[in-house]
């Protein structure tokens, strides 16, 4: 079981998620995705805010962010991703996207895995806003899956970001195989399907 700690508005944890899929490729065996909740920006504005103002406040100015969303898209399409910054108006508060998350598992990995695929490409690909509850809904509805905003879902997804924090978790996507750490980041394929191998043998030799 591979655990990805991770972020739907982070443009690495959908690179990541595209090296894993190629990690499985080399490895010659399919390779299972649970899902973790973590958001990068816990403070951000419910309704979010606008991509410019987010990225000026981040990074010091338009311009810098531009020179990072380039290195980003020069990653995504060797990853076989077109990432579409120039569709993105705003950054999400991404709290709701992860409800959708958490009520996908409960269908079972696959779903989840397929709702994630559905956010990573709806915000990166197409434009769409991940934190606005009606989009939700929509991708949602075309996974099989019913958007809530239960408080007992809610008290889930916040414990689970509480525990990756208080384990010392800064930065996403956290790879970790049957417990064990795979990649702090999105590493190439070649290093994750290595290490992942490396994983089964030890786990072969016990």
């Amino acid at each position: 079981m591979v655990d990805v700690v991770s972020d739907v508005v982070c443009p690495w944890c959908f690179i990541g998620k595209r090296r894993l899929e190629r990690a499985a490729g080399i490895l010659g065996r399919g390779i299972e995705i649970r899902w973790h909740p973590y958001q990068l920006n816990p403070g951000m504005p419910v309704e979010g805010i606008t991509r410019r103002e987010y990225r000026v406040a981040k990074f010091g100015s338009w311009e810098y962010s531009q020179q990072l969303d380039a290195r980003v898209g020069e990653n995504g399409r060797a990853a076989g991703i077109e990432f579409r910054f120039d569709r993105m108006a705003r950054t999400p508060n991404s709290f709701r996207a992860h409800l959708l998350m958490a009520a996908a598992l409960r269908s079972g990995l696959a779903v989840q895995n397929a709702v994630a695929e559905r956010l990573f490409t709806g915000y990166f690909v197409e434009g769409l806003d991940v934190g606005e509850p009606e989009t939700l809904r929509a991708i949602g509805l075309d996974c099989g899956v019913i958007y809530s905003e239960a408080p007992g879902l809610a008290d889930v997804v916040r414990a689970e970001e509480d525990s990756a924090r208080a384990a010392g978790v800064q930065g996403v996507p956290l790879i970790t195989f049957n417990g064990r750490l795979v990649s702090a980041g999105a590493a190439p394929e070649e290093i994750l399907a290595a290490r992942i191998r490396e994983l089964l043998e030890e786990d072969h030799a016990v």
